[in-house]
């Protein structure tokens, strides 16, 4: 028999092992998804601590609580957004029978000011919300010390350490700057600061074609600004190219300007004030130069990974993207240390999702569900000047899935009853429902341009958890007069050859 002191160390808790932290649950990351899952988790019961701090942007941009989403992505965006529709409404009107006399013109700092204000009022929401379900809120940078335990770092450099059963990563994505071109940090700003300038970013170069990309430089044309945007290849990549080529061509009616096929080289701070680009035309591989009030990088993401200790822990991450190698139910190589949002390899970058898989995560380590956050058909708008929305896969990905003998796409050009009266273009007015070709006719994919495109989507989104078929959409009544009615009304197939172009009401 062993010595006593040989024996393995046994827990007196092993029948409540909570008593041995301080909380059942310590999320780090204040934003969309952290936010939704430590206060499902505390409506369930646990003891939760969430943990936010916001490194300032470059530029010195600061933000509250409630992450990209609320502050410096979905909500600014989309109120300005609607700032550059109102502008279109305004011409249009004119036709409608409004008499508007004089310049239209826009201010920013207006619309800045209201917008941020609103922001503020939803930061402030969330920390009520979080005090009334009782989810301790520490404004703190917080790390990984073990598996079990979260150093906090204070803006002062105070040190607290805390332990939970379960550590949850939420920490999300920081916009990147390129790091090889000289000018483009100290001159340049990103998505960080431009819902927060106080004066009007002037005559813009928005560097990229991401969607955040695209949506910038949509609502920057909108409010009167001269924009460009610089492509290096293609335009919203992972999306349906034929659906970003309506995007692009409706941007370049709408007066963006796009220099394709050009890298940027060097951005210089000329007297005057005014930023010189200069950047190459890979194509014919001339040079060119212009000046610009405002040089916007958007040229892709980086999670916010680099400071939480994971190398330390073994906590496995994708060498080539540094996001956090997650399983089906957003546990890491780590136990109890889980990660989901953004920085989860493989999903999504979208709110919604991380809301959703949140929650459902905050479900299961309480004990009350084994359901798993379900990846498949996740609906997104782009919000550009002309909206596009998409469920299901692109025709690129069908194809590549079933063969392009195995996939059926109905089509449609259509114009929007509104475009009608303000006499507007609508040749980019466009839809397509993706089938399987055999047996029922599963939809596999389905994709708007137009106005409302989110609000559309939306709806036929929940089709797509039903297993939505082309017959369940033929057996749809429309509402009318609308768009979205011609969705359930589409027959001409590409195969076909036909002209897809709705013709009468």
């Amino acid at each position: 028999m062993k010595p006593i002191t040989d024996l393995e160390p046994i827990c007196i808790y092993s029948k409540n092992e909570d008593l041995l932290y301080d909380y059942d649950l310590v999320v780090i990351g204040g934003g969309s998804g952290g936010l939704a899952c430590s206060k499902e988790a505390a409506q369930l019961g646990q003891k939760v601590a969430v943990l936010d701090y916001v490194e300032p942007s470059v530029k010195g941009t600061k933000w509250g609580l409630g992450g990209t989403c609320v502050n410096v992505g979905c909500i600014p965006k989309k109120l300005m957004h609607q700032a550059a529709l109102l502008g279109t409404a305004v011409k249009d009107a004119k036709k409608y029978g409004w008499q508007i006399s004089g310049p239209i013109c826009h201010d920013w700092a207006t619309m800045a000011e209201a917008i941020q204000n609103h922001v503020r009022s939803l930061n402030w929401g969330h920390r009520v919300q979080l005090q009334d379900k009782k989810v301790k809120y520490l404004n703190v940078k917080g790390s990984l010390v073990d598996k079990h335990t979260v150093k906090g770092l204070s803006k002062a450099g105070k040190e607290m350490i805390l332990t939970a059963k379960n550590i949850v990563i939420a920490t999300g994505g920081r916009p990147n700057y390129p790091t090889n071109i000289p000018g483009a940090v100290e001159h340049g700003i990103t998505s960080d600061d431009i819902f927060w300038l106080k004066k009007s970013p002037g005559k813009t170069l928005v560097v990229g074609a991401s969607y955040v990309a695209l949506e910038c430089a949509g609502f920057l044309t909108g409010i009167g600004l001269d924009t460009t945007v610089m492509v290096r290849s293609i335009a919203l990549r992972g999306f349906d190219q034929q659906m970003a080529g309506l995007v692009t061509d409706y941007m370049d009616a709408y007066g963006t300007k796009f220099a394709w096929m050009c890298v940027p080289k060097r951005v210089d701070k000329l007297s005057s004030g005014a930023l010189q680009v200069t950047w190459t035309d890979t194509h014919t591989g001339n040079e060119h130069k212009d000046t610009y009030d405002s040089v916007l990088w958007a040229v892709g993401r980086a999670p916010e990974t680099k400071a939480l200790g994971l190398d330390k822990l073994g906590v496995q991450l994708r060498k080539e993207t540094g996001k956090i190698v997650v399983g089906a139910d957003e546990s890491t190589s780590v136990p109890n240390i889980y990660a989901f949002g953004d920085i989860g390899e493989g999903r999504p970058e979208l709110t919604p999702t991380a809301i959703k898989a949140g929650k459902f995560l905050a479900r299961r380590l309480a004990g009350h569900s084994t359901e798993l956050m379900n990846y498949d058909n996740v609906p997104t708008t782009v919000f550009t000047p002309l909206e596009y929305g998409c469920v299901g896969l692109s025709e690129e990905e069908a194809e590549k899935r079933h063969g392009k003998d195995g996939i059926e796409v109905y089509h449609a050009f259509y114009k929007p009853l509104e475009f009608s009266v303000a006499e507007r273009d609508a040749s980019q007015c466009y839809l397509k429902v993706i089938c399987e070709r055999g047996g029922d006719q599963k939809i596999l994919g389905l994709h708007f341009t137009g106005p409302n495109a989110g609000e559309v989507t939306q709806g036929f989104a929940m089709g797509f958890q039903c297993g939505a078929t082309y017959s369940h959409l033929l057996q749809t009544v429309g509402i009318h007069p609308t768009c979205a009615e011609e969705l359930i009304k589409v027959s001409i197939t590409k195969r076909s050859g036909l002209d897809a172009t709705v013709t009468g009401c």
